[in-house]
C-alpha cells in the first residue's frame, strides 16, 4: 500500500543551521502519526515544510503520489493537507463563524461549506452557541477548538495538529486528545506533533522520537510507550 505521505531524507535550515536532518517517516491512510520530542527538536519544523511554509535544503516530501517541492502552500492545501499551527493564529477580531469560513477559502459549494460548519459546531459544540462572538473573546481552549475546526473545513485527506494541546487544562487538553481520536474514528488522517508524550503516544498508530533533527526511535504507540528510554526521557518516569 502506497502511503497518503512520505518525507524521505528531509533537510531543512534556517540559515547556517541545520533544523532537520535527513528525517524519513510515512503517514498512512487513517492513521494517527505522532512526532514527540523536546523544544527544538525539529517537530515544527517539519510540519512547516510539509505544508510548503518552509522550503528544505533537500530530501523528497510526497502526498498521495504527488511530489510537493514544486506547489505553493495555498496550492498544497487544494491537495488535501491542512495544517493546523502552533499557538493557534486564529483571527481574534473575527466572529466564529468567518473564521470557520475562512478555513474553506479554496471552496465554492456553499452548501457543502454550511454542512462542514454544522461538523465543527457538532465537534465543538461551544464554538456553535458562540459562533457570532469575536474569536478574541474564547478562552485559549476554545481558541484552539477553533483552529481545528477551521484546519477541518478545507476538507483535508491529511490533517497536521501542531501542539494542539499546549497551555490548556488538563480537562480542556482531554477534550482536545477525545476529538482527535473521533477524528480518526470518522475516517480523518492525523500528524501530530504534541509534547505530552503520554497522551499523544496513547491514541497513535505509529510514533517518531525526534532530538536534535534527527529521528531517533520509531515505532507502534504502545511499544513507545513501554519502551524504558521514552519513559525516562519524556514520561517523567526514572
Amino acid at each position: 500500500m502506497t502511503a497518503l505521505l512520505e518525507v524521505e531524507d528531509l533537510k531543512v535550515a534556517y540559515g547556517k543551521i541545520e533544523a532537520v536532518k535527513g528525517i524519513s517517516f510515512t503517514v498512512d491512510e487513517g492513521e494517527v502519526v505522532t512526532l514527540i520530542g523536546t523544544n527544538g527538536a525539529g517537530k515544527t519544523t517539519t510540519l512547516r515544510t510539509i505544508s510548503g511554509l518552509l522550503k528544505p535544503l533537500s530530501g523528497r516530501i510526497t502526498f498521495n503520489g504527488e511530489p510537493l517541492r514544486k506547489y505553493r502552500a495555498d496550492q498544497i492545501v487544494s491537495l488535501g493537507l491542512a495544517h493546523s499551527p502552533e499557538g493557534r493564529h486564529i483571527f481574534p477580531r473575527m466572529t466564529i463563524e468567518d473564521n470557520l469560513r475562512l478555513g474553506a477559502y479554496l471552496r465554492n459549494d456553499s452548501d457543502g461549506i454550511n454542512k462542514d460548519i454544522q461538523r465543527a459546531y457538532d465537534l465543538f459544540p461551544i464554538l456553535g452557541e458562540r459562533r457570532k462572538q469575536a474569536a478574541g473573546t474564547l478562552s485559549g481552549g476554545e481558541q484552539q477548538m477553533l483552529a481545528m475546526g477551521r484546519a477541518l473545513m478545507s476538507q483535508p485527506k491529511l490533517l497536521m495538529l501542531d501542539e494542539p494541546s499546549m497551555g490548556l487544562s488538563p480537562i480542556m487538553m482531554q477534550k482536545i486528545m477525545e476529538t482527535i481520536v473521533e477524528l480518526k474514528n470518522q475516517g480523518t488522517t492525523i500528524l501530530l506533533v504534541e509534547q505530552n508524550a503520554q497522551a499523544a503516544l496513547s491514541l497513535a498508530d505509529q510514533g517518531h522520537v525526534m532530538e536534535v533533527g534527527n529521528i531517533v526511535l520509531s515505532g507502534t504507540g504502545t511499544n513507545l510507550l513501554t519502551d524504558e528510554s521514552v519513559r525516562k526521557a519524556y514520561l517523567g518516569e526514572d
